[in-house]
């Protein structure tokens, strides 16, 4: 990080905002490489916006630089302009869907991308133990305040996963809003499988678009930088797994630009059973 000249990164990286806005992909294009160049832990996400303009091919997951500089750059605001402004509600859908399937109360629960908590709070009552874990400190200090969890980590969702002991298992692996940044699940889905008790349950929520648009791609990034997946590919993927789906439902998961954005709502259990 030291190395990155910052005043000609930000000056790349601006430039490309405002050549994308205008219309001028091509050149776009070429300024998005240049702040690649300038900085290949990709903060800025430009790996992801060359893919959303039709300008590059999609990444298998959003970069963790990126991912951890935007939700820490926005972490005050986050709660008023996701909720608020774009009207995501996907917390209390999902607490009202396990409510509905009679699932719950559950011993253990663990938050992936637990951001500030906003799932977390919707399943306080439904958790025994709660632990959450998110990529941006700064999301993490404002989940620590709501006082709802037992316990909370700041981390990557793969690598706290991965480094769990053997031995530790949960009954609810959530993760809310945490797809639309990964293209590739499997590493994901794999983990959890190996993660949850015996007939545990994984629920999430995806983001998707018409089939015209992904014509039969298992994933791509979307207009607004973030992926859209499959409905065919995650069934796939959670059969692969040894996952039951319980619930696959159609949801808004928010807005963009007045414009409702489609997606999925997701349980499944693990073990078939």
């Amino acid at each position: 990080m030291s190395d990155v000249d910052e005043e000609k990164l930000a000056e790349a990286y601006n430039r490309a905002l405002a050549l994308e806005k205008a219309g001028e992909l091509d050149a776009a294009a070429d300024a998005y490489r240049e702040v690649l160049s300038l900085d290949p832990a990709d903060r800025g996400g430009a790996s992801v916006r060359l893919a959303s303009i039709g300008c590059g091919k999609s990444p298998t997951r959003a970069p963790e630089a990126y991912v951890e500089t935007l939700f820490d750059q926005h972490a005050e605001v986050f709660d008023n302009v996701l909720v608020e402004q774009l009207g995501y509600a996907v917390p209390v859908q999902l607490r009202q869907l396990l409510a509905d399937l009679e699932m719950g109360p559950f011993d253990r629960v663990l938050d992936l991308g637990c951001g500030t908590g906003l799932t977390g709070s919707e399943l306080r009552n439904q958790a025994t133990h709660l632990t959450g874990i998110d990529i941006s400190e700064n999301m993490v200090e404002l989940a620590y305040d709501r006082e709802v969890y037992d316990e909370l980590f700041i981390g990557e969702a793969m690598a706290f996963l991965a480094a769990g002991e053997a031995s530790e298992r949960w009954g609810l692996i959530a993760a809310t809003d945490v797809m639309p940044y990964l293209g590739d699940l499997d590493p994901l889905i794999s983990l959890i499988a190996d993660r949850l008790d015996t007939y545990g349950i994984l629920a999430f929520s995806t983001e998707t678009l018409p089939d015209d648009i992904m014509s039969g791609q298992d994933y791509l990034v979307g207009p607004h930088q973030r992926f859209a997946h499959a409905e065919r590919y995650v069934r796939e993927l959670l059969a692969v797994h040894g996952f039951r789906i319980t619930a696959f439902n159609p949801i808004v998961v928010r807005h963009e630009e007045g414009a409702p954005i489609a997606g999925h709502l997701v349980v499944a259990r693990m073990g078939g059973g």
